[in-house]
């Protein structure tokens, strides 16, 4: 079986109001060193082994749901499911 791995977050030019709001909470807590949090979805897709078309759909996939491509950006891994 073939798991892939989705990582999705905001592109570098869009406010990450979220990770701004946790950053700022962490460092009201006395984490003064964080300089940055970035805020993101994962997701894990699990595939039949001998899946032939699996980058180009896993691409569509994440284009046409997972992902906005207007504010995100994604990357995934493939890996073997233990």
């Amino acid at each position: 079986m073939k798991l892939v791995k989705v990582y999705v977050t905001l592109k570098d030019s869009v406010l990450d109001a979220q990770g701004e709001a946790i950053k700022s909470a962490i460092n009201t807590m006395g984490y003064n060193q964080l300089t940055g949090v970035h805020m993101g979805k994962y997701f894990e897709l699990n595939f039949s082994e001998d899946y032939e078309n699996l980058e180009h759909d896993v691409d569509a996939i994440c284009d046409e749901l997972l992902a906005n491509p207007n504010i995100e950006t994604y990357h995934y891994e493939i890996t073997e499911e233990a």
